[in-house]
Order: structure tokens, then C-alpha cells, then sequence
């Protein structure tokens, strides 16, 4: 095992790249917010002995006169700004309406400056009072399925779910989940090597965690292009349906070249390309979680050309629709594949 190099020690350490924070408020499940620390800490040593970039480590809280800032730093002084904030659960269940709106609001806005947004557990209740949750998948604990339902009504909720990726929102299940939601932003951050070895060290088995060439597509958020993190919310929020260019610059309300040229710079792929990713990866979704045949999923993302839908989707992903669903379905035996 390389040296570790953790946050905290006097060898040198190189500058934080990213920088997670976790949101505190009153009553929240403080084994999650600690354990988390450590584990997003002990990935920054494993990925700073192999000369990798490693993260700034933040709590948040919200102050007497209403202010909400960090509490607790591992590089204070640093110029960065969250790139994730994780809002953990509460033992004592999840925070009311009234109670949840002035973090609700703080999340909103530094969701507007490109932030990913993560929660575990009744996190969840917290994180959909933004409205951000509106019409997009979401889990949280099992035992919480019929309350935020009955609450939060438009969030598609899947407590079947451990872990939801989709885009710049992450959702986590159970009170332990957070190991779980960890591991995924070890995974996102630092890289395969840095969490199988934050799994060893952690003893957590990082057993279907390893899919690497079939981790979600995640956008780039912080690019602070306002105008192009407008198009790429709207685009997250179309369910995949294809959508063309000057839909795109209509959004944007910028002329089709000036948006193509700006959208490049700030995501590193053309409009088209990274429609594309969002559409396969929405099939990827419908492939290992339902019964539908491949043409019919095709369809389903907007693909009328169900042979070019194939083709794209063994270019980004590497297999093809039924080696992928025979791999990873949830369900073992699959009728009416199209494969």
C-alpha cells in the first residue's frame, strides 16, 4: 500500500482541486456527517500518494442572523467554491417545510452556480423542497417512500434504489447509504483506483461499484457560463427527448454559432454530443430496469432510426443494448429482448 499523505499531516500536500461540502443543520445523523469526512479525507491521501488531486473537505451551517457558511474547513484560505454539497439525514426524521426553506433557498443558488447536489437518506425531503426534484428520480429510506410521496408528489421516487445518479443531483437510500454515495464521488472525483483502495483501507466492499465503462455521463457544471448551465438544467429536466440546436440557442437566447462555439468551451462537447450522452444514458436506465424491447427504448429517447440508435449506443458505452442489459438488467430473465 502506496504512503499515505492524509489531510492534516505536515508533509506537503498539493493544493485541493474540488471542494465537498455537507450541509448541517439542526439534528442531522452526525455519523454521516463525520464518517463522510473521513472517507472523503482518507481518498484525498490515497489519491495524493499517487500524485492525484486531492479535495477540500467543508461543513456548512447557518448562523444566528441567517447566513450560512463553513463551520469547518481542511483548507481554509482556499479560492474554492463547492463543486458538491451533500445534505445528510436526520435520526429524529425528515425536516418540515417551514424548517427546511432557508436551506432550501441556499441550495437553490448554489445549484444555480453549478453545483451537484447529493443527499442521503430523508436528505432527500431537505433537497426536493428546492423543486429541483420535480419530475426527475430520486430515493431515499424505504420507510420514508410514502410520506415523500404524499409531499413531494412530481419527484420520481425509487426506494428500490441504493444510489440515484442523474446528472448534478445524487440521491442515497438508507441511513448507511452514505458509504454507498461516498464511493460514487471517491469514484467521480478521484478515480477507480482511489476507491478500491478507500474501500480496502475502509473495509467497505466496493462490489458492484466497478462498472467503470458504464459509469454515468456527468456533465460539466462549473464551467460559469450562465447562459450554457441555463440549456444544460433545461436539457437534464426534457427526460432525454431529442431536441434540436436552435432549441438549444433559443434557451440560451443566443444566435446558433455563438451558442455552438460557447457550449464547446464550456462543456468540452458539441450540443449534439452531449445530447446524445444524456439520451443512451437514459436508455441505459430503461434497459436494466424494465422489460421494454431495445427498438421501443430507441423510440422512447427520441431514435426513430433504431440501427443508428444501436450503433451510437455501442460507440459510447461498448457494448451493445442487449449485451448490456444481459450484463447489468435487474431483472434475470429478460422477455422481448431486441438484441
Amino acid at each position: 500500500m502506496p504512503k499515505l499523505t492524509f489531510v492534516g499531516m505536515t508533509v506537503p500536500q498539493p493544493a485541493p482541486k474540488t471542494e465537498v461540502g455537507l450541509l448541517l443543520y439542526p439534528g442531522c445523523q452526525s455519523a454521516m456527517v463525520h464518517g463522510m469526512t473521513d472517507l472523503l479525507q482518507i481518498a484525498s491521501g490515497f489519491s495524493a500518494a499517487h500524485d492525484g488531486p486531492m479535495l477540500r473537505v467543508s461543513h456548512w451551517s447557518r448562523s444566528e442572523d441567517g447566513t450560512i457558511a463553513r463551520s469547518q474547513d481542511s483548507h481554509p484560505g482556499s479560492e474554492l467554491r463547492p463543486e458538491i454539497l451533500i445534505v445528510p439525514g436526520r435520526l429524529s426524521g425528515p425536516v418540515e417545510h417551514e424548517e427546511a426553506q432557508p436551506y432550501a433557498a441556499w441550495l437553490r443558488a448554489r445549484h444555480a452556480d453549478g453545483a451537484t447536489l447529493a443527499s442521503n437518506c430523508g436528505g432527500a425531503f431537505l433537497l426536493a423542497e428546492t423543486g429541483l426534484l420535480d419530475g426527475r428520480p430520486a430515493t431515499t429510506h424505504w420507510l420514508f417512500g410514502g410520506p415523500f410521496r404524499d409531499r413531494f408528489p412530481k419527484v420520481l421516487l425509487d426506494t428500490d434504489k441504493i444510489v440515484i445518479e442523474d446528472g448534478e443531483i445524487i440521491t442515497a437510500g438508507g441511513l448507511m447509504a452514505w458509504t454507498d454515495l461516498g464511493m460514487r464521488l471517491v469514484d467521480r472525483l478521484l478515480g477507480p483506483t482511489v476507491m478500491v483502495e478507500t474501500g480496502q483501507f475502509l473495509l467497505i466492499d466496493p462490489a458492484g461499484r466497478e462498472q467503470r465503462h458504464f459509469s454515468n455521463f456527468t456533465p460539466r457544471l462549473t464551467h460559469g457560463d450562465e447562459a450554457i448551465l441555463k440549456v444544460q438544467h433545461w436539457l437534464q429536466g426534457k427526460a432525454a427527448k431529442a431536441i434540436t440546436v436552435p432549441d438549444m440557442a433559443r434557451q440560451a437566447s443566443l444566435e446558433e454559432r455563438t451558442f455552438q462555439r460557447r457550449f464547446k468551451a464550456a462543456t468540452g462537447l458539441k450540443p449534439t454530443e452531449y445530447a446524445q450522452h444524456l439520451r443512451v444514458g437514459k436508455a441505459r436506465e430503461l434497459l436494466q430496469f424494465t422489460r421494454r424491447p431495445v427498438d421501443q427504448i430507441a423510440w422512447t429517447v427520441g431514435y426513430e432510426d433504431t440501427a443508428a440508435f444501436r450503433r451510437l449506443f455501442h460507440k459510447l458505452i461498448g457494448v451493445s443494448p442487449g449485451d448490456y442489459r444481459r450484463r447489468f438488467g435487474a431483472q434475470n430473465e429478460v422477455v422481448g429482448i431486441a438484441a
